[in-house]
């Protein structure tokens, strides 16, 4: 017996239920990565980058915001989110899942009361659970579910502030959430709404705002906006009331304790911003609604799978190993594609998750539907 004998047996046990994970390079055709409008390799962004080096902006942020490493191209990133998405002030931080972190654990107070999608992020289930309000997981999309939560609390003698916690655009089944049913549950409950665009920015909305950009500027909204998928980059920006993101600067610990990110990433979130918006914004979303109604219909009919309701498309085949055995023989005929196995999605939901991108040229696409025709319905060793 040795120290590190349980994490062998526990990396064992994973391996002989088909749910290891393993690091692999991206090699083949693009359909598993969030780069949906293949911005991370746009040169205007590059040259953004590379003309804020020029003139001597630092790689590293050197400290926390509240310290040294607090930069002029934060603030001007923050100036230019709150502007671009409609909200009165921004937070430009490190990732979404510090992000979260930060608003769930923070933001949310005693006597309060959250109610989440049960599909919401990994993210936000971590941050609920160091928060010090009551919490409550619905359905998921179901809208009179959040509703009927928040009646039962107020009948139990709750006082608080509901807090109606959602994703926009969910990651593992690609389906879109009630929104404009959410936003009307919150007002009527005198609610503060959390929604994560973490999916939808850059992609939908008027210049890429998200699905609540005709929202934004309520005083009860926080949106999460991820740069480091439909813009390309990373980061996140936090944008809602002045008060509430003031609180997070004073208060969240994963702000106040963590390094800030790079200047020069925030240039490049700025430059991706404007590469979003307008003519060339709007081009590469009617490029990306173009791949998708290729998938449906080389991929979605033929297998008999619904139309896509998104960019990402769920293959559901349920058993972990037939699922790998599919993914494998996707890469090795030149398609980078992931399968995805609890506890990432629901038990018996083992998955294909196709993720459409500018990266994938509609030729991709067809040859991809002909290789999961050829394996999809085969016994778990056939592929």
């Amino acid at each position: 017996m040795t120290l590190l004998d349980p994490y062998r047996r526990q990396l064992s046990a994973l391996e002989a239920r088909g749910r290891a994970r393993r690091l692999i390079d991206a090699e083949g055709a693009d359909f598993s990565s969030n780069d949906y409008l293949a911005l991370s390799r746009d040169p205007v962004i590059a040259a953004a980058i590379t003309d804020a080096i020029a003139r001597g902006v630092p790689v590293g942020a050197g400290g926390s915001r509240l310290l040294r490493g607090n930069a002029a191209e934060h603030a001007a990133l923050e100036e230019q989110a709150a502007r671009f998405f409609g909200a009165e002030a921004a937070l430009f931080m490190a990732n979404g899942f510090a992000a979260n972190l930060a608003i769930l654990s923070t933001l949310p107070r005693p006597g309060d009361l959250i109610v989440a999608d049960a599909l919401a992020h990994a993210s936000m289930h971590d941050g609920i659970r160091q928060s010090r309000a009551r919490s409550v997981f619905v359905p998921h999309n179901d809208a009179q579910a959040f509703d009927d939560a928040i009646a039962r609390w107020r009948a139990d003698g709750g006082t608080g502030t509901p807090w109606i916690v959602a994703e926009t655009l969910y990651s593992m089944d690609g389906d879109i959430a009630p929104v404009a049913a959410l936003a009307d549950i919150a007002q009527r409950h005198e609610a503060m709404l959390l929604l994560d665009e973490a999916h939808a920015t850059g992609v939908y909305g008027a210049d890429g705002r998200g699905l609540a950009a005709h929202l934004e500027g309520a005083e009860n909204l926080l949106t999460l906006h991820t740069c480091g998928k439909g813009l390309g980059v990373e980061g996140a920006l936090v944008c809602g009331a002045r008060a509430l993101i003031d609180t997070l600067v004073n208060k969240a610990r994963p702000f106040i304790f963590s390094t800030a990110p790079s200047p020069l990433i925030a240039v490049a979130v700025g430059a991706a911003l404007g590469r979003i918006a307008g003519e060339h914004g709007d081009a590469l979303r009617a490029a990306l609604r173009a791949r998708i109604a290729v998938a449906d219909a080389y991929i979605c009919a033929p297998l008999g799978l619904p139309s896509p309701a998104s960019q990402i498309l769920p293959v559901i085949l349920g058993d972990d190993h037939r699922t790998m055995a599919v993914a494998n023989a996707s890469q090795r005929a030149g398609f980078d594609v992931r399968g995805v196995r609890p506890p990432t999605v629901p038990a018996g939901t083992s998955r294909l998750r196709l993720s459409l991108t500018l990266n994938a040229a509609e030729t991709d696409i067809v040859a991809l539907g002909e290789t999961l025709k050829l394996h999809i319905g085969k016994g778990k060793d056939a592929a």
